[in-house]
């Protein structure tokens, strides 16, 4: 035998033994990773509760609890955040008509606050139709709320303004509600704004029994309720003064001197302050959250937190805030492994992930599939399927202080590669049909095969055939004839192969070919 020969035979052997692997050992799993923020950020999240992003390790954005701070409702009448580029009220009730306010990044809430100088004349606003400054006549209940953080507290400067004047009795009468500074306190005064309240020339004034603190944050509330008449100051939830727009003086009281506001007017937002300002916000409701007749007029429900008289003054809510991925789509089968993550929790800070997987995310509930906490270690055990899902808790600190934060979380997990096409498809045209001829996918994770057909190529949008729309399920088998095809109509052609495992995992396209059925 010549040297020739017998190289030619060892050469057919060993291609033998490479295909009988192939047949009967499939392909290894592959190691794959999904990154959540990173350099990439947080683009896949769908769930977010009490959260914002901020710089963390290696600059990049970082995931971390939102500060505390307030929120429009159906009841919030004007809101002042400070976190765009310019004062923007949130609600759009008030028009900003003049704004002498910087931005400072040393806010109580969110991001930003605003700073107001003595060289500056704070805001100016104008209330819309139906706001309680943009209205004439009876208010119903109101509360006005802020955080203010003063650089001094000297007499005569002023955190709230405004004047307007009203006609009793054919006589011109002026109005004013203003908050200022005096004696380091600050006082609130009503001049005629209670209709009928005669004592002290129609004045009636609140005054904060604390001294008022330079260079630090109090949240202040003024509050007036319809129902019993009580008028209250409270900072950092505590009250400070109380009085009654009764007759007597007291909630029992009879009448009640209800606040009437005459003519339109501007209103004015630290016109004479040094100091800052944050989330300053007016609500049509009282200090317990329950809203005024004129309110319940327009909106129907309120939400629990707009409750003043509970409303928590920590930098972060204890209770914490929450993440969840969108469900990320891999191949059926997959196996989650581990989680890595780049997580700083200070001290008694935590941060607390969950992972969950399936196969039809459609069918998925906030409780099914069942979320499985991850272990210290970062290992996974028992989460399949064709589309993971991440969650984290973060909890701050005891005294709601300190914030964690996560700039990046890797989902590590085995996928079965996706089934191999056909390596040879033919195409014979016939009577109104077309057979199709392969040579079956080296792959033995293969469960069967898909047509796919359409009329130009590329695009498998093919229907009329018999066997019904693009793809057709050929089941496992090398030779299929689709029929009801119109003749001398170009038909384009591709195969792929679906998993035993699932229908829906399917492989990529094999060569396309081509027929023209004829007569």
């Amino acid at each position: 035998m010549s040297v020739k020969s017998s190289l030619s035979k060892i050469l057919r052997f060993a291609s033998v033994c490479l295909l009988s692997t192939a047949i009967f050992f499939p392909l290894s799993a592959e190691s794959k990773t999904i990154t959540l923020g990173g350099k990439n950020g947080w683009n896949n999240l769908s769930y977010e509760k009490n959260i914002e992003y901020n710089k963390g390790k290696f600059g990049w954005e970082c995931v971390e609890l939102a500060t505390n701070s307030r929120r429009e409702t159906e009841y919030t009448d004007l809101l002042l955040d400070f976190e765009k580029a310019s004062s923007t009220d949130k609600t759009g009730n008030y028009e900003i008509l003049a704004d002498g306010f910087t931005l400072s990044k040393k806010a109580k809430m969110g991001k930003k606050a605003g700073l107001s100088t003595s060289h500056t004349e704070g805001i100016k606003l104008k209330g819309k139709e139906n706001t309680l400054f943009g209205s004439s006549g009876e208010t119903g209940s109101f509360s006005i709320e802020f955080w203010l953080c003063p650089s001094i507290s000297e007499n005569g400067e002023i955190i709230f303004s405004w004047r307007s004047s009203r006609t009793i009795d054919e006589y011109v009468t002026y109005q004013m509600i203003t908050a200022s500074f005096f004696n380091n306190h600050l006082e609130w005064k009503f001049s005629n704004v209670f209709d009928g309240y005669k004592e002290n020339n129609g004045e009636l004034s609140l005054k904060s029994y604390r001294t008022i603190i330079p260079n630090t944050w109090a949240h202040h509330v003024i509050s007036f309720d319809e129902q019993t008449g009580l008028i209250e100051y409270r900072i950092d939830g505590k009250i400070e003064d109380l009085k009654y727009a009764t007759p007597t003086g007291h909630e029992r009281g009879g009448s009640i001197y209800m606040p009437n506001l005459g003519v339109v007017a501007e209103l004015e937002l630290c016109p004479l302050f040094t100091g800052s300002i944050d989330d300053f916000r007016i609500l049509r409701t009282n200090i317990d959250g329950i809203p005024s007749s004129q309110a319940l007029r327009s909106f129907k429900a309120l939400p629990k937190d707009d409750n003043l008289s509970q409303i928590a003054y920590d930098d972060y809510k204890l209770t914490g805030g929450r993440i969840e991925s969108q469900p990320l789509q891999v191949n059926p089968g997959s196996v989650l492994e581990s989680v890595d993550s780049l997580i700083n929790t200070p001290k008694q800070t935590t941060v607390q992930l969950f992972v969950r997987g399936g196969d039809n995310y459609f069918t998925w509930t906030d409780t099914y599939p069942e979320w499985k906490s991850v272990n210290a270690d970062g290992s996974v055990n028992g989460v399949r399927g064709q589309y993971f899902q991440v969650a984290a808790d973060l909890y701050p600190d005891g005294n709601g202080k300190i914030s964690p934060s996560i700039t990046q979380i890797k989902l590590n997990y085995s996928e079965t590669p996706l089934p191999l096409p056909p390596f040879k498809v033919s195409a014979k045209a016939g009577n109104g049909s077309v057979t199709l001829s392969w040579s079956h996918s080296l792959d033995d994770s293969v469960g069967g095969y898909y047509l796919y057909y359409g009329t130009r190529p590329g695009e498998y949008l093919g229907r009329g055939a018999i066997q019904g729309s693009s793809p057709v399920d050929a089941g496992n088998i090398s030779t299929y004839t689709i029929t009801g095809l119109k003749n001398g109509t170009l038909y384009y052609f591709a195969i792929a192969t679906y998993s035993s495992i699932d229908k829906s995992f399917i492989g990529t396209l094999s060569n396309e070919v081509s027929a023209r059925p004829l007569e």
